[in-house]
């Protein structure tokens, strides 16, 4: 099962304020650890949604407007891709991350919809047409569904 970690965004990362080393060596540590247990696929942190932008579709077309958005607690921070045998696994995990200044934060783990989420909707032909799109991706099957 592959999983989605999201880190949400605060006033800090917002405001480009960076990590302190203290964090960034606990971060770098609980991330060793993940990659020693073949847990961790990949993360990254993302800039303040001001360098961003969103598409919003609605009947009329598709418009992109342009950051920062208001609502921080709403926003993406960082995230990581995990594989992990079970839910319970992925959770353990995930209570293990670092809070070395003990500052009040939110993380959100979702698991990644994989091919047979999608049931007889997702048919043979589009199953295939799908697997290959994956095996052109530079990470290939690494990402398989």
């Amino acid at each position: 099962m592959r999983f989605m970690i999201m880190i949400k965004a605060d006033k800090n990362t917002e405001a480009g304020v960076l990590p302190d080393e203290k964090l960034l060596t606990e971060m770098g540590k609980y991330n060793e650890e993940l990659v020693k247990a073949g847990v961790m696929i990949g993360g990254e942190g993302l800039q303040p949604s001001m360098t961003g932008a969103r598409l919003l579709q609605t009947s009329d077309g598709a418009k992109i407007v342009d950051g920062p958005f208001a609502e921080s607690k709403e926003l993406v921070g960082g995230f990581w891709i995990w594989e992990c045998k079970s839910v319970d696994e992925a959770k353990e995990w995930l209570s293990r991350v670092p809070n070395p200044d003990g500052s009040m934060g939110t993380i959100e783990l979702r698991r990644i919809a994989s091919a047979e989420d999608f049931g007889e909707n997702l048919t043979p032909e589009l199953r295939e047409k799908e697997e290959a799109l994956r095996a052109q991706t530079p990470d290939g099957e690494q990402y398989r569904a």
